[in-house]
């Protein structure tokens, strides 16, 4: 048997006030030089590229093959939830499960819509390194171009910052599992921005833009489907860990 458990405390100043927080920041950051300084650290001059634009490690298994481990992750999510509707030891699990499905799909989706309304360049498209189109920052006006550009926000940067879902997901029944989720989800997250940083293909802050949207996202799938509603369950008898 499962009964309904108040779900943890949510310090909204904490949860909501930090990543808006960072995003009052890249506003601020648009006054600085820092994301040309930091590209043009990744640049080779001598070689006309950057320094990990042709890497095997960099495009096949940072780029290639976790995005189809997310995309793995995701689609067993998907199964689980379907199961739960028909196998009972999967019932307590259904809200949880259905609110990580919708944050991952939320999460990844996003992207392209933005990508093709900003058409923000990508560093290797830009004079500056080698290419043919002109530089402009996320609120300037783009130059004309006959091929806009589709890097803002970071997209494989969502790959590894989706993966926040996880942590709002166990937050109520699980909160050392969660916080070792997150912690997951923000390595994963780095280490693909910064990959895809070294190949050119995005701006510095391109990428924590994507942090920020995929915790707004997982925040308010958790606020919505499991925290407002109070519907997180434990099993009668088991104490949950603070």
């Amino acid at each position: 048997m499962h009964s309904a458990a108040r779900p943890r405390p949510l310090n909204l100043w904490l949860y909501l006030g930090i990543p808006l927080a960072i995003a009052a920041g890249l506003l601020l950051l648009e006054l600085t030089p820092l994301d040309m300084d930091l590209a043009t650290l990744a640049f080779d001059p001598g070689a006309g590229q950057f320094i990990g634009r042709h890497s095997y490690w960099l495009e096949t298994i940072l780029h290639d093959r976790v995005k189809q481990a997310v995309i793995g992750l995701g689609l067993l999510a998907v199964l689980a939830f379907i199961t739960s509707l028909v196998w009972p030891r999967l019932f307590a699990w259904r809200r949880e499960l259905g609110c990580l499905v919708l944050s991952l799909a939320l999460s990844t989706s996003f992207v392209t819509p933005l990508k093709q309304l900003t058409a923000v360049q990508c560093p290797w498209s830009l004079s500056q390194f080698g290419g043919k189109e002109t530089y402009s920052k996320l609120l300037e006006a783009r130059p004309a171009t006959d091929k806009p550009g589709m890097c803002w926000p970071g997209g494989h940067a969502a790959t590894g910052f989706s993966l926040f879902a996880l942590f709002f997901v166990l937050r109520d029944r699980r909160p050392r599992m969660a916080r070792a989720a997150l912690l997951v989800a923000t390595t994963t997250g780095v280490v693909l921005s910064l990959g895809r940083m070294l190949q050119g293909a995005h701006f510095f802050s391109h990428n924590v833009w994507t942090a920020v949207f995929c915790w707004l996202i997982g925040l308010g799938c958790y606020y919505l489907v499991l925290y407002r509603r109070g519907v997180a369950c434990v099993p009668v008898g088991q104490n949950s860990v603070a």
